[in-house]
């Protein structure tokens, strides 16, 4: 009979997907401004508060 010798060897990546690295979108935002959207909304609830 003839023997198994077949090698496991372990998936390409180690197992991670890889993307693109340019990604395009519709919406391309910035960290900034999402960080100074969020601080305009905090400032407006704060706004309402007093009002």
């Amino acid at each position: 009979m003839a023997q198994d010798n077949k090698i496991n060897m372990p998936a390409g990546f180690g197992g991670l997907t890889r993307f693109s690295e340019e990604y395009s979108s519709f919406i391309n935002l910035k960290p900034t401004h999402v960080i100074i959207f969020v601080a305009l909304i905090i400032a407006f609830r704060i706004f309402l508060g007093f009002a």
